[in-house]
């Protein structure tokens, strides 16, 4: 008998699932437990070629389409989304190992209101009139082409519908590669917009590493390139495209400042730095993992974020009382662990955490170190698991100057009770995604990304409209033509 997680195929493709067996297999292994659930197949380059061609063909007629009639489809498309939130969450949490209690809120939910979003945007999408004297300019927004997409593991429903949902109400085709770590969820993104009424071929799902991304990137077809994923990766796939003149959406990693003046609720201050550090086990890549406290109030931040961090409760994550789960897989477990130990080794302070759990499948307890400095590895680096910094500072000017001594500017919060405080230093901060007195929230309604090593372009929010169309500019005279002869 079959794992319920086992797709119908490893492909998506023109409207139906395909399968080839020759390519390489991935292994999809349940994070809770270490046993493998299913098994999908890498595009070879028949099935890369399949789906590009495909998507080239099937672009033409949607983009003719009144975009009335493509966010009809993407609105149907989060309807089916939501009525199956509980299944889709399962299979989430199969995906990734994220507790049921997380992803029933949080993913599908997610990808649904990214789709309703821009299904409502889609009729709205319209040049302008420019009047000069008696002749005129007008614009028209264009599609781009076809566009690839590259997610993570850690979000892959969310990722899926939220650079699908702005491609295809700009009036674009997309072929998206999942992370190889997770590569169940986006398939039923796929199966789910062509139930509801996208044409064949709009929307494609293939599988496989790096070697499927590079093919994409750098195939002459393709006109934009939106990627989910860590610097390095960015760096490359950014110049890969660049080489061909493509577009592109960088959305990658950080090392978030979280600033806690001694002013803030402490209870609200400690809520914002839980869900900043341990939602998703911290496998977020706006997590404000350097949490940075005043003086005045760090040891009674320290023991109250302690007993809460104690009620975490590490289990199954298909039982709804879990609240933490375990880590995607056995080598980024490793990976975080390394960085615990590093921060042990260079003389931070263990607040509360510090190893793998007792159980199990990939689990690391929450860890908070104290006494945190700017040169310690765990300070500068990205460790993208449940590993909280906290620094403490003096004054205002030094912790604006040491939060944005980073190579990194995706996210930047600030707790205090002073709201003109609270713009001031916010007006300061080198980052795209920003919060007052809250973490981590990313409605569709609001851009998301970053500055600095962070990214180029922003998802969600009208900002992404612009990243999936172009303009193009049309000059009317009315009368004769002057020349020089």
């Amino acid at each position: 008998m079959t794992h319920p997680a086992q797709p119908k195929a490893s492909h998506f493709i023109n409207g139906e699932y395909v399968e080839d067996t020759s390519g390489t297999p991935i292994p999809v292994i349940y994070a809770a437990t270490g046993e493998q659930i299913a098994t999908v197949y890498a595009a070879t380059p028949a099935i890369v070629e399949q789906a590009l061609s495909t998507a080239k063909e099937a672009q033409k007629a949607w983009a003719k389409m009144t975009g009335t009639e493509r966010g009809r489809i993407l609105r149907r498309a989060a309807d089916i989304m939501r009525e199956r939130n509980h299944e889709l969450s399962v299979l989430e949490t199969y995906d990734t190992g994220k507790p049921l209690q997380e992803t029933l809120v949080a993913d599908a939910t997610s990808g649904a209101d990214a789709l309703e979003y821009f299904g409502g945007l889609a009729g709205s999408l319209t040049g302008e009139h420019i009047p000069m004297g008696e002749d005129w300019v007008y614009t028209v927004r264009e599609a781009l082409g076809l566009c690839v997409g590259i997610g993570a593991w850690n979000y892959p429903t969310q990722i899926a519908c939220w650079k699908g949902a702005p491609a295809l109400a700009c009036g674009n085709s997309m072929v998206f590669k999942p992370s190889e770590t997770t590569p169940l969820c986006a398939l039923k993104v796929a199966e789910i917009l062509h139930e509801a009424g996208a044409p064949a071929g709009i929307y494609n799902v293939i599988q496989g590493m790096g070697e499927v991304g590079g093919a994409l990137v750098t195939d002459p077809r393709v006109d934009k390139v939106s990627l989910t994923g860590s610097v390095p990766t960015g760096k490359k796939v950014y110049a890969a495209a660049a080489a061909g003149m493509k577009h592109v959406t960088m959305e990658l990693g950080g090392k978030s400042p979280l600033i806690i003046f001694d002013d803030a609720d402490i209870d609200n201050a400690v809520g914002g730095a839980i869900n900043g550090n341990f939602y998703s086990s911290g496998q977020v890549c706006s997590n404000g993992t350097r949490v940075f406290v005043q003086k005045g109030i760090k040891e009674k931040f320290l023991a109250r974020l302690a007993e809460r961090t104690g009620n975490a409760i590490l289990g199954d994550p298909m039982d709804e009382a879990t609240s933490f789960g375990p880590m995607v897989t056995e080598n980024q477990m490793n990976i975080v662990l390394g960085y615990i130990e590093k921060g042990k080794e260079e003389g931070a302070r263990v607040v509360c955490g510090g190893a793998r759990a007792d159980m199990p499948g990939y689990y690391i307890q929450p860890t908070v170190f104290a006494d945190v400095t700017d040169d310690m590895t765990i300070a500068r680096e990205e460790i993208f698991g449940p590993v909280m910094s906290v620094l403490d500072f003096d004054t205002e000017e030094e912790v604006i100057a040491r939060a944005n001594d980073t190579e990194f500017g995706l996210s930047a919060g600030v707790f205090t009770s002073d709201f003109t405080r609270a713009h001031r230093v916010i007006g300061q901060l080198e980052a795209g995604s920003c919060f007052i007195n809250s973490y981590n929230d990313a409605p569709v309604e609001a851009p998301f990304g970053g500055v600095k090593a962070s990214g180029v372009g922003r998802e969600n929010s009208k900002e992404a409209i612009k990243h999936f169309s172009q303009v193009k500019s049309v000059y009317v005279r009315m009368g004769d033509v002057e020349a020089a002869f």
